[in-house]
């Protein structure tokens, strides 16, 4: 994988980069062998601390009956088209070993963020398998959040960077530079006031990491910056939030929670 950037001002991006290089020169990477199935047949030790905890906690399955398993059952049910899409894909131009783009994805149990990269390997005999590698960049991307009173398990780990690949990079984008987030799917797109990005995180999973003093889901397919909110539109049948993004955009609010959002924007 190419080095992590981060998405910010030129001035700073160097420097910005030379950290985040360094971080990823201590990784070691998690990687895991599989079968043309998509079945395992290796862990590395990384990946064994990662993945073997989930196995034991979503499957009841101990580490040392993982071998053969379903890569795709180890991930929560929600991210498990996604990884069986990026373990399915092939190059458009019909090559059959050319690897698709790393993803990201939230593991929740344990509560990390991998970014997985895919690569098809071929012997003798053509293609015989998969490798998947992944970085845990939950540290780099997240903070605890603490635990629930009463001594309740731990709250989701806060974002406060996202991951996103784009032209053969992986880009850290600052949290407080974004002014919305649209979901589409499993997929969301990222707007900033001058760009947007496309993660493969959906609004669900960003939703029960975001400070929801600052950003609310005022619609199925919209959450808010509040800061950047501009200003409140209302009709007879409507009420839409203007985004100060490049385009101004007009947010639906739904009915349910626009007394909500009246109530965090001090309006009567």
């Amino acid at each position: 994988m190419k080095p992590l950037e981060h998405a910010g001002p030129p001035a700073s991006e160097h420097r910005r980069n030379e950290t985040f290089q360094h971080k990823l020169e201590q990784f070691n990477p998690g990687m895991v062998w599989l079968d043309e199935q998509g079945h395992v047949t290796a862990f590395n030790d990384v990946a064994l601390q990662i993945l073997g905890p989930a196995g034991e906690q979503s499957l009841g399955v101990s580490q040392d009956k993982l071998f053969g398993i379903d890569v795709v059952q180890l991930h929560p049910e929600k991210s498990r088209d996604k990884l069986r899409f990026l373990l399915q894909s092939k190059d458009a131009g019909g090559c059959p070993i050319k690897s698709p783009p790393p993803v990201a994805m939230m593991i929740n149990i344990p509560d990390r963020i991998l970014m997985i990269k895919v690569s098809k390997m071929t012997g003798a005999q053509g293609a015989c398998g998969t490798c998947m590698i992944f970085y845990d960049v939950t540290d780099l991307t997240t903070e605890p959040s603490g635990q629930q009173s009463g001594g309740h398990a731990a709250l989701p780990r806060r974002l406060f960077k996202i991951p996103v690949y784009r032209k053969n990079r992986v880009i850290l984008i600052d949290l407080k530079d974004i002014v919305r987030f649209q979901g589409d799917g499993h997929y969301t797109t990222i707007v900033t006031r001058d760009d947007r990005y496309l993660s493969n995180l959906s609004l669900a999973d960003l939703e029960l990491r975001l400070d929801d003093s600052i950003y609310l889901r005022v619609h199925r397919s919209h959450i808010v910056s509040l800061p950047y909110a501009l200003e409140l539109v209302k009709s007879d049948e409507s009420v839409n939030l203007v985004m100060d993004d490049a385009d101004h955009t007009q947010v639906p609010v739904s009915r349910s929670r626009t007394a909500q959002l009246k109530e965090l924007l001090g309006v009567v």
